[in-house]
C-alpha cells in the first residue's frame, strides 16, 4: 500500500521532473549518455528521500504549506566558527540559550568539513562533505546539533563549496593517481597550450597565491585552481560531477541542514574565450540542483554568495534557483556612508536595488568572516559625480588608518602596491572606531546594525560583533594564518565581553543593551516583514531615509526610517515632512514626535517612525 508521504513524494517528483529534464539536457544536450544520467539521478534521489528521517519530511510539508517562513520579521541570523567562538559542537550546544536570549532563529556555521590541516582557506578548501573535522565532533553529532538547534526555533545553515574541493579529497587523489573517471572530475590538463588559451580572458583572483588559473601537478599536468592551489576546481562539464554534488548536498539536508550557502556561485561554469564567470550555464546548474532538493527535500533553502557586479548578484536570486543571496551592496555602502558621513550612494542603492522576486530575502549584514570589497558599480558612482576608481582608494586608505581623521582600524587584505587596489579586514568594532577610543565608535556600531534589522530580509549578525569585539591580531600567528590578514577579524570568543554585555556602563553593554533592544521591537513590528522597501526622500545629504510598509493590527501602517550618518545633528526640515501626519511614535525609544516642525537628529541618531 502506498502511503500518504510516498504519495507526496510521487507528486513532486511528477511536478519537478520536466523541470530538471529540461534543465539536465539544456545544460549536458539531449543523448543517450545524458538520458542514463538523468535515469541514475532520478534514482538516486528516490533513495535519498527514502532516507530522509519522518521528522523532517514533517518539516518538509510544513514549510511547503508555510513557504514565506523565512521572511518573518522574527527572523534574525548569527554566523560563527565553530572553534574560535565555542569549541567544538557540543560548546555551540551550551551556548543555545544565549542564541536563544539574542532571539536567533538563523545560526550559520563556518566551514566544519573534513579540511587539510594547513592552508586551508578557512575550511574552504574541503576534503569531504560527509566527515566533519575531528577537533569539532563527528556527523552524529552535528545531526544532532540541528535537531537541538530546530527545536529551539533556529535553523542551521552551513556551507555547500561546490566550486571547488581541496586538493586532498577522495576524487581529487583518484585523479592525481590517474583513474580516468576521477580525472574528468576536474580541468586537468597534460601541458599550457588550454591553460594558456583559458588565461587569455580568465581574471586572478589570489596572484599572490599563484599567478593565472592553473596550478602545475608534480607529474607535469596542469589543473584549473581558481582561488588558491589547493583547491581544484570541479568539472561541471562532466554530468557525473553534477550528480555526485547533488549526491553530498542531500546527505547534508538529510543530516538536518536547513539552508546551505552555496559558495563561488560565479564561477562554476567555465567556456573558452569568455570570463568564465556569471556564465548562463552557472545559472542552470543552480536551477537544477534547486530542482533536485524541491524532489528529495523541500524544506531546503539556498542562498547564493556572489561577489560580483550588483546586476549579476541579482541574477541568483529567486524562487527557482536562490531563495536567499547576501547583500554585499548594502554591506558595502554602510560603510561607505560612516566613512563619508553622505548617503548617496546607499540611498540611491535602496532605491533602484533592493526590490528582488517576491518569495527570496536579502541576508543583510555589517560584515561577514571576509575582507570588505567595495562592490559599487562606477555607473551608479558617476551619477553622483563620484569617480569609482579614486573613491574605492580613499575607503581603502580611511578604513586601514592611512587617511587623516580616520577612526577604523582595520587590515588591508592583498593589497596592490602597484595599483592601489586592496580590500580591507577587520571586525565591526575596529573598524567602527572601538579599537581606536572614539567617543562614537558605539553609536556607528548601533547605527549600522539598525539598517540591517529595518531594510528587510533576514538581519545577519557576525556573532562577538554585538558586545563589541575588536581585531585579533594574534591570530596572525596561527600556523597557515600569517599571510591571510582576514583572520585579524575572526577573533576567538570574547569571554570577557559577554559577561558585561548586561552592563550598560560598559563598551559591551552599550551595545549589547541596545541591540537586542532593536531587535525586540523589530520582532514587534509586523512592518518589518518581508523586504519591500519604499525611499524617503530627506533632503539631507546626511540623512538615509527609507518607508516599510505593511500592517499593524490588521490596519494599513507604515513604518519610515531616519538615519543621521554624520558626525553632528541633522536637520531633516519640516517642509520635507510635510506629507506625512503631525506626529508619530518613535518605536525605538517609544516616545511621540513631532513632524509638523523641523526634526533634528543628533550625530548617529535613528528613528523608527510608525505613522
Amino acid at each position: 500500500m502506498i502511503t500518504g508521504q510516498e504519495r507526496e513524494f510521487r507528486r513532486r517528483l511528477d511536478a519537478e521532473f520536466p523541470r530538471l529534464e529540461s534543465l539536465f539536457t539544456r545544460i549536458y544536450g539531449d543523448s543517450p549518455a545524458v538520458a542514463e544520467h538523468l535515469e541514475s539521478l532520478v534514482r538516486e534521489l528516490t533513495e535519498s528521500w527514502q532516507a530522509r528521517p519522518a521528522d523532517l519530511r514533517l518539516l518538509d510539508e510544513k514549510r511547503e504549506a508555510e513557504p514565506d517562513w523565512f521572511l518573518s520579521n522574527r527572523s534574525l541570523g548569527g554566523v560563527c566558527y565553530v572553534d574560535l567562538y565555542a569549541g567544538d559542537f557540543s560548546g555551540i550546544r551550551d551556548r543555545i540559550p544565549y542564541f536563544v536570549e539574542l532571539g536567533l532563529t538563523y545560526l550559520h556555521l563556518m566551514p566544519l568539513f573534513l579540511a587539510p590541516s594547513e592552508n586551508s582557506d578557512g575550511g574552504y578548501a574541503v576534503s569531504s562533505y560527509r566527515q566533519v573535522n575531528p577537533s569539532l565532533g563527528t556527523m552524529q553529532q552535528l545531526t544532532e546539533l540541528a535537531a537541538e538547534l530546530r527545536s529551539h526555533g533556529i535553523s542551521l545553515v552551513i556551507d555547500f563549496i561546490f566550486n571547488h574541493t581541496s586538493n586532498e579529497h577522495e576524487w581529487a587523489q583518484k585523479a592525481l593517481a590517474r583513474d580516468p573517471e576521477f580525472e574528468n572530475f576536474y580541468w586537468i590538463f597534460p601541458d599550457r597550450e588550454m591553460p594558456d588559451a583559458y588565461e587569455e580572458t580568465v581574471r586572478e583572483i589570489f596572484p599572490d597565491d599563484h599567478p593565472g588559473s592553473f596550478v602545475q601537478l608534480d607529474d607535469g599536468r596542469w589543473v584549473w585552481a581558481t582561488f588558491h592551489s589547493f583547491q581544484w576546481d570541479l568539472n561541471y562539464s562532466n554530468p557525473a560531477v553534477f550528480r555526485a554534488m547533488a549526491g553530498e548536498l542531500l546527505f547534508l539536508a538529510n543530516a538536518g541542514v536547513d539552508v546551505v550557502r552555496m559558495d563561488a556561485v560565479a564561477f562554476i561554469w567555465k567556456r573558452l574565450g569568455t570570463t568564465s564567470e556569471n556564465l548562463p550555464e552557472a545559472h542552470l546548474l543552480l536551477q537544477a540542483f534547486n530542482a533536485v532538493c524541491r524532489i528529495a527535500a523541500p524544506s531546503l533553502l539556498f542562498k547564493s554568495e556572489a561577489i560580483v557586479h550588483p546586476d549579476e548578484v541579482a541574477q541568483y536570486i529567486s524562487p527557482d534557483e536562490c531563495q536567499l543571496s547576501y547583500n554585499p551592496l548594502q554591506m558595502a555602502l554602510i560603510w561607505n556612508s560612516l566613512a563619508t558621513r553622505e548617503v548617496g550612494l546607499l540611498s540611491q542603492a535602496l532605491e533602484r536595488r533592493h526590490a528582488i522576486a517576491p518569495g527570496t530575502a536579502w541576508v543583510n549584514y555589517v560584515r561577514s568572516h571576509d575582507d570588505i570589497g567595495w562592490t559599487f558599480a562606477d555607473e551608479d558612482a558617476r551619477e553622483l559625480g563620484i569617480d569609482g576608481f579614486d573613491h574605492r582608494r580613499f575607503l581603502n586608505a580611511f578604513y586601514v588608518n592611512r587617511f587623516a581623521g580616520s577612526f577604523s582600524r582595520g587590515v588591508a587584505f592583498q593589497e596592490n602596491p602597484k595599483t592601489g587596489d586592496a580590500r580591507v579586514s577587520g571586525t565591526t568594532a575596529s573598524l567602527a572606531g572601538l579599537e581606536a577610543g572614539d567617543p562614537e565608535a558605539v553609536y556607528r556600531i548601533v547605527l549600522a546594525h539598525s539598517i540591517i534589522l529595518s531594510t528587510g530580509g533576514i538581519p545577519l549578525l557576525y556573532l562577538g560583533d554585538e558586545v563589541g569585539q575588536t581585531n585579533d591580531y594574534g591570530q596572525l600567528d596561527v600556523p597557515g594564518q600569517a599571510d591571510d590578514s582576514r583572520w585579524v577579524g575572526r577573533p576567538r570568543y570574547p569571554a570577557s565581553r559577554y559577561a558585561s554585555r548586561l552592563d550598560a556602563t560598559t563598551d559591551a553593554g552599550g551595545i549589547y543593551l541596545r541591540l537586542r533592544h532593536l531587535i525586540a521591537v523589530r520582532q514587534a513590528t509586523s512592518e518589518f516583514a518581508g523586504g519591500d522597501l519604499v525611499p524617503f526622500g530627506t533632503n539631507n545629504p546626511h540623512v538615509l531615509g527609507y518607508q516599510r510598509l505593511g500592517t499593524h493590527y490588521g490596519v494599513p501602517s507604515t513604518v519610515v526610517v531616519l538615519a543621521n550618518f554624520a558626525d553632528t545633528p541633522q536637520t531633516v526640515t519640516q517642509e520635507t515632512l510635510a506629507g506625512l501626519p503631525p506626529t508619530a511614535d518613535d518605536l525605538v525609544t517609544a516616545s511621540t514626535v513631532d513632524l509638523w516642525t523641523d526634526l533634528v537628529l543628533e550625530p548617529h541618531q535613528f528613528l523608527w517612525l510608525r505613522i
